[in-house]
C-alpha cells in the first residue's frame, strides 16, 4: 500500500512539472546521480556507510525544482557479521534562492518517501533467531545545499536529515523512528537543448506627428496654418484655411450686339470656368445673362435669357452636371455694370455671370 502511494505521488509530480509553463527559466528535464556518506542513527548499532542515488527532475518555476530519486545503502552492524540493507525512493521539492549573475545558489530541500530495510538479526535466546526482517516504512527529508548551474550540467552539494518511521526494528525494538544524516554530492545532466528565449514582438515605431502633419477638417491646409479648423466640405478655402468668397470671373464672356452666340475668346474663358467647377465638385452656381439698354426692355429680357442658355449649354456639354447649375436666368438690362451711354460701357453690360450659391 505504501509503495502504491509513493508511485502515485511521483506520477502526480511528473504531471505537474510537465504542465508548468517555461518562460524565463531552464525547464529541461535532467537525470541525476549522486553519492555520499550516510551517518546512521546510533540506536541501530550500525556503521556509517556510503549511499548512492539515481533520479530525474526539472524546474517547474524559476525557484522551485522537483525530483524523484531512488537510493541504496548497505551498512554493517558494528562488530557483528550481520547484513543490513536499505533502499527506497523519495519525492523532493527544492526551493532555490536564485540571484541573477550568480553561478552558485543555495536551496532548501523538503521531501517524503518510502524506505525498505532488510535486517539480519541474532537475538538469542529468541526462538526466531537467527533470522531476517524485511519491512517498508515512510520517510521524511529536510535539508539544505548549494547548486552550481552551467549550460548542460549542474552540481549539488547537500546535507540532509532523514527521519525513518520504522516501528518494527528487531535490533532496536523500543524505537519507532530513526534519524540519519546524509551528506553527499549529486551531478545533474540536462536533457535536450535549452529553448531559445522568445523575443517580444517589437511594435513599429510610430513617427511623432506635429500640427504640420495633420489636417483635421480635410481642407488641404495643415493644422498649424489653419485659422478656421471647422470649414465645411465643398467650400473654397484660402491659404489660411478660412472660406473665401469664390468669384468665377466671366468678364471676357461678352456678346456682339444683338447676338447670343459665343465668340472664340469667350469659349477660352468658359473653359477655365469648367476647370474651376471641376476642382470644387460641391460648388453650385447660377447662370445669369445680361444686356445693354439698347432696344425694348422686353426684347432685352429675351436676349439675356438666350445668352444665359448659351453658357448653360456650354457648361453641361463640357461635363458640368445640370444639378449644380441654377437657371439659366435672364435679367435683361436691369443690372448694368457700367454706363449705357458709351460703346465700351454697353459692351461690358452685354455679359453672362456665374453666381456662387453656396
Amino acid at each position: 500500500m505504501k509503495k502504491n502511494l509513493l508511485c502515485c505521488a511521483l506520477l502526480a509530480a511528473a504531471a505537474m512539472a510537465q504542465s508548468a509553463a517555461a518562460q524565463d527559466f531552464d525547464d529541461r528535464w535532467y537525470v541525476s546521480g549522486g553519492a555520499g556518506l550516510n551517518f546512521q542513527d546510533e540506536t541501530r548499532e550500525t556503521a556509517d556507510s556510503l549511499y548512492y542515488t539515481l533520479g530525474m527532475g526539472k524546474f517547474i518555476s524559476p525557484n522551485w525544482s522537483i525530483d524523484g530519486e531512488i537510493n541504496y545503502q548497505n551498512p554493517n552492524f558494528n562488530g557483528r557479521e550481520l547484513l543490513f540493507s536499505q533502499y527506497g525512493a523519495t519525492l523532493d521539492a527544492r526551493y532555490h534562492f536564485i540571484q541573477e549573475g550568480r553561478s552558485w545558489n543555495p536551496y532548501l530541500r523538503f521531501g517524503v518517501g518510502a524506505q525498505k530495510a532488510e535486517e539480519e538479526f541474532d537475538a538469542f535466546p529468541s526462538p526466531a533467531s537467527p533470522g531476517q526482517r524485511e519491512d517498508t516504512f515512510l520517510t521524511a527529508q529536510l535539508g539544505l545545499g548549494v547548486q552550481g548551474n552551467w549550460d548542460r550540467y549542474s552540481l549539488r552539494g547537500e546535507i540532509a536529515h532523514r527521519s525513518a518511521f520504522d516501528d518494527s526494528s528487531v535490533v532496536a525494538p523500543t524505537s519507532d523512528k530513526f534519524s540519519d544524516l546524509l551528506a553527499g554530492v549529486t551531478v545533474l545532466v540536462k536533457l535536450g537543448n535549452l529553448a531559445a528565449p522568445v523575443e517580444p514582438t517589437k511594435q513599429p515605431e510610430v513617427p511623432q506627428q506635429t500640427c504640420a502633419d495633420l489636417d483635421d477638417d480635410g481642407d488641404g491646409i495643415n493644422n498649424c496654418d489653419d485659422k478656421c479648423p471647422g470649414s465645411a466640405a465643398g467650400q473654397a478655402i484660402g491659404p489660411d484655411g478660412c472660406p473665401v468668397q469664390l468669384t468665377i470671373d466671366l468678364k471676357g464672356v461678352n456678346f456682339d450686339f444683338d447676338k447670343d452666340t459665343l465668340r472664340p475668346d469667350a469659349e477660352a474663358i468658359l473653359a477655365e470656368a469648367v476647370q474651376i467647377l471641376a476642382k470644387y465638385p460641391q460648388l453650385k452656381v447660377e447662370v445669369a445673362g445680361h444686356t445693354d439698354s439698347v432696344g425694348s426692355e422686353q426684347y432685352n429680357q429675351g436676349l439675356s435669357e438666350r445668352r444665359a442658355r448659351t453658357v448653360y449649354n456650354y457648361l453641361t456639354s463640357n461635363g458640368i452636371d445640370a444639378s449644380r447649375l441654377v437657371g439659366p436666368n435672364g435679367f435683361g438690362e436691369s443690372r448694368p455694370l457700367d454706363t449705357n451711354d458709351t460703346a465700351e460701357g454697353r459692351a461690358r453690360n452685354r455679359r453672362t455671370e456665374l453666381n456662387v450659391q453656396n
